[in-house]
C-alpha cells in the first residue's frame, strides 16, 4: 500500500507522525491573506468564523511559544488581487471565494483547499425609483459587482435562473465599497453584495430585490475556502496541520449554539452591520450548518457545479479536478487530534 503513495504523501504521513521537536524548521512568519478590504484600522474580518479566528487570536496563540509571527494581509482588490499575490508566493494561506479559487486552480496556481469556510448569502439591492423589483427587472439596467470574485458567479447563477445573461445587463465592474457609494449617488441602478447591503434597505436607501436567505431553490449562496500555498505546505507540513487545527478550533467555537449571541455582538462591533440585522438574518439558521469547515461531498459537488458554470460562462478556459485540489489530510489530522470527528454533519448534497 505504501508503495502506491506519492512521495509527498508518504513524507507527510511520516512527518505528521513524528514529534514536533524532531521535525521541520518553523517559518519566521505565516502570511494569511483575506480576500476583502476588511473593516477598521487595523483591518479586521467582520463576519464568519474567520473573524473569530482573527479576533480571538487562534493562530497567534497556537504559535506563541515558537515565536512565529502571524501576518494578516487584507486585499481591497478581493479575489483577483489575492490570486496575484499567491501566484507570486507572497502568501502562505488565504481565504478565497469559489470563483477566484477556481480561476487560480484552472491556470495552474499551486494551491490546495484545506478547509471550507463559511457559506455567505448573496443580496441584490436597487436604488429607489429604478423600477427594479425582481432579478428579471435588471434587464438593461446598470448593475455593479466585482468581476473575478465569487459574487460574479452568484450573479451568473441568478441571471440564468431568470432567463438573463450578462449581455442582457449593463455590467459595471466595481469593488464593493465603490459600488455602494455609486448606488447611493445614483450612478448605478443595482448592486450585488453581502449582508451589509440589507442595512441600505433597512434605512430606506435601497430596495431589496433578492436574498438567497429567502430562496427556497438552489439559490446563489457563495462558498469560500481556506487555501494553502503548496510550496509552503511541502516545506512545512506540520506547521500547515497546526494552522488548520487552530482554524478548526475557531470554527468549532463559532458553531457552538452557546456562543450565538456573543458572535453576533462580535460581528456587530466591526460597525458594518447592526447586531439586530445579524439576529434577524440568521433566525432559524444553525451556525454549525454555515460554519462547517469540512471538505465534504456536498462542498465538492457545489464546487464542481461552480467550475462547470465558470467554464460555461468562459470565466475559465479548462475544467478543474476538484478531488485532486481538495487536500483533506491536514483537516483529518486536526479533527482526530481535537476529538471533533463527527462534530459537523457531513453533507452529501
Amino acid at each position: 500500500m505504501l508503495k502506491s503513495l506519492a512521495p509527498f504523501a508518504l513524507t507527510l504521513l511520516i512527518t505528521l507522525a513524528a514529534p514536533l521537536h524532531a521535525a521541520e524548521k518553523l517559518p519566521e512568519v505565516i502570511r494569511f491573506g483575506v480576500s476583502s478590504a476588511g473593516v477598521g484600522k487595523p483591518p479586521r474580518v467582520n463576519s464568519g468564523w474567520i473573524s473569530v479566528a482573527q479576533l480571538h487570536r487562534y493562530l497567534e496563540n497556537e504559535f506563541a511559544r515558537d515565536g512565529v509571527k502571524i501576518e494578516w494581509i487584507f486585499f481591497k482588490g478581493q479575489g483577483p488581487a489575492v490570486n496575484e499575490a499567491i501566484s507570486n508566493n507572497q502568501l502562505d494561506f488565504t481565504t478565497l471565494g469559489d470563483l477566484p479559487a477556481i480561476v487560480s486552480r484552472s491556470v495552474g496556481v499551486d494551491t490546495r483547499a484545506v478547509l471550507g469556510s463559511a457559506r455567505a448569502d448573496i443580496y441584490v439591492v436597487a436604488r429607489p425609483g429604478a423600477g427594479i423589483r425582481s432579478i428579471a427587472d435588471l434587464r438593461g439596467k446598470r448593475v455593479a459587482f466585482h468581476k473575478g470574485t465569487a459574487t460574479q458567479l452568484s450573479a451568473a447563477r441568478l441571471f440564468a435562473a431568470h432567463g438573463l445573461s450578462e449581455k442582457d445587463v449593463r455590467i459595471i465592474n466595481m469593488e464593493p465599497g465603490t459600488a455602494k457609494a455609486a448606488l447611493l449617488s445614483g450612478d448605478i441602478d443595482a448592486t450585488f453584495g453581502t449582508l451589509d447591503l440589507v442595512h441600505f434597505r433597512d434605512t430606506g436607501r435601497a430596495v431589496l430585490v433578492y436574498s438567497s436567505r429567502n430562496d427556497t431553490g438552489p439559490g446563489a449562496t457563495g462558498q469560500g475556502f481556506v487555501l494553502v500555498n503548496q510550496k509552503f505546505a511541502q516545506r512545512h507540513p506540520q506547521t500547515t496541520t497546526r494552522v488548520v487545527k487552530a482554524l478548526v478550533r475557531a470554527a468549532q467555537w463559532s458553531s457552538d449554539p452557546a456562543h450565538r449571541e456573543e458572535i453576533f455582538k462580535l460581528w456587530a462591533s466591526a460597525g458594518a452591520v447592526p447586531e439586530s440585522t445579524y439576529r434577524r438574518e440568521y433566525k432559524g439558521i444553525a451556525l454549525a450548518d454555515r460554519f462547517s469547515p469540512l471538505l465534504d461531498p456536498a462542498l465538492a459537488s457545489r464546487t464542481r457545479q461552480a467550475a462547470a458554470l465558470a467554464l460555461q460562462n468562459r470565466l475559465i478556459r479548462k475544467p478543474i479536478d476538484v478531488e485532486s485540489w481538495f487536500d483533506r489530510r491536514y483537516l483529518d489530522a486536526a479533527l482526530g487530534e481535537l476529538g471533533l470527528v463527527g462534530y459537523w454533519d457531513e453533507r452529501v448534497s
